[in-house]
C-alpha cells in the first residue's frame, strides 16, 4: 500500500476512531460524575470547571491548527455560539448532572442513547435529512428511532425489584415502602431531566451542523463553543450556588478526576463531528 493510499485510510477512519474513543470514555462518565455528585459536589460547578479545562486544553490546538482556515467571526457567527454554549454547555449539561443526582448512571447512559432518534427527528424537520418512507434505509431509521425511545420510555418507567445484597437490605418493611416510593420519584425526576437534555444536545448538534458550514474551522469553533459555555455556565453556577462559596472549592480527589476527565468530551466529540 503507498503512502498516499495509506494517509488515505487514515483520513478515512479518523472521524470513526474519534467517536468510538469518545464512546469509551462517555462509558465511564456518568460512574466518575455519579460518584463525584455523592461526595458533595456541585453539579453547576463541576459544568463549570469542565469547560474552562476544556477551553485551555483545546485553545493552543485551534491557534496552531486552524490558523489556515480559520474564517472572520461574524455577528450571525457569534450568535450562533453562544446559541451553542447556552443549549449544550449550560442548559444540557446541568440537567445532564443534576438527573445522575437523582437517577442511577446506568440509567443515565441508556437514557442518553434516545440522542440520535431526538437528532434524526429534528433533522427531519430541518430538511437536514432527507426521508422516504418507500426506502428499506430510511424505514430502518424510523424503527430505530421508535426502538430507542421506547427502550428509554422502559428504562424510565419500569423499576425491578431490589437487589437482595447486603448493603441493601433494610430490617423495617414500611420503612423499605417509603424508601423505594421516594427512590422511584427521584429516578422519574431525574429522568426527565436527562430527556429534556438531551433534545438541547440535539438541537445542538443541528445548530452545529448549520454554523460548521460558515464557519468551517471545527477546533476554533469547539474551543469558542466551550468558553461561552463556561461563561453561561458560570452565571448558572452563580446563581444556584449564591452564598455558598464552598460550592467552588476544589482538592485532588475525585471532583477534580471528575473535571478533568469529562473534558474528553468535547475535543472527540466535536472535532470528529467536523472530520
Amino acid at each position: 500500500m503507498s503512502l498516499k493510499s495509506s494517509a488515505s485510510v487514515y483520513n478515512q477512519a479518523l472521524p470513526y476512531v474519534a467517536m468510538v474513543l469518545m464512546r469509551f470514555g462517555s462509558a465511564g462518565m456518568p460512574i466518575v460524575a455519579k460518584y463525584a455528585l455523592n461526595r458533595g459536589m456541585s453539579q453547576h460547578v463541576l459544568v463549570v470547571y469542565r469547560f474552562i479545562i476544556a477551553t485551555l486544553v483545546l485553545a493552543p490546538f485551534a491557534i496552531v491548527f486552524d490558523r489556515k482556515v480559520r474564517p472572520k467571526m461574524t455577528l450571525s457567527v457569534f450568535v450562533q455560539i453562544a446559541l451553542l454554549g447556552l443549549l449544550e454547555p449550560a442548559i444540557d449539561q446541568n440537567l445532564y448532572y443534576t438527573g445522575i443526582k437523582y437517577t442511577t448512571a446506568t440509567v443515565a447512559t441508556a437514557l442518553c442513547n434516545v440522542l440520535p432518534a431526538f437528532v434524526f427527528l429534528l433533522a427531519w424537520v430541518c430538511r437536514l435529512e432527507k426521508v422516504d418512507v418507500r426506502k428499506v434505509k430510511c424505514q430502518a431509521k424510523i424503527l430505530g428511532t421508535i426502538g430507542t425511545v421506547a427502550g428509554a420510555m422502559i428504562m424510565t418507567m419500569v423499576y425491578g425489584p431490589m437487589l437482595p445484597l447486603p448493603w441493601t437490605k433494610v430490617n423495617n418493611h414500611h420503612q423499605s415502602t417509603n424508601t423505594d416510593t421516594k427512590n422511584n420519584e427521584d429516578a422519574l425526576k431525574g429522568a426527565v431531566m436527562i430527556l429534556v437534555g438531551c433534545v438541547c444536545w440535539a438541537c445542538f448538534v443541528i445548530l452545529q451542523a448549520i454554523t460548521l458550514k460558515s464557519y468551517p474551522a471545527e477546533l476554533s469553533l469547539t474551543t469558542l463553543v466551550c468558553f461561552m459555555g463556561a461563561i453561561e455556565g458560570g452565571i448558572v453556577a452563580l446563581v444556584m450556588e449564591r452564598g455558598n462559596a464552598a460550592a467552588w472549592a476544589i482538592h485532588w480527589d475525585s471532583k477534580l478526576f471528575a473535571v478533568v476527565y469529562s473534558v474528553r468530551k468535547p475535543f472527540f466529540s466535536h472535532h470528529g463531528f467536523k472530520l
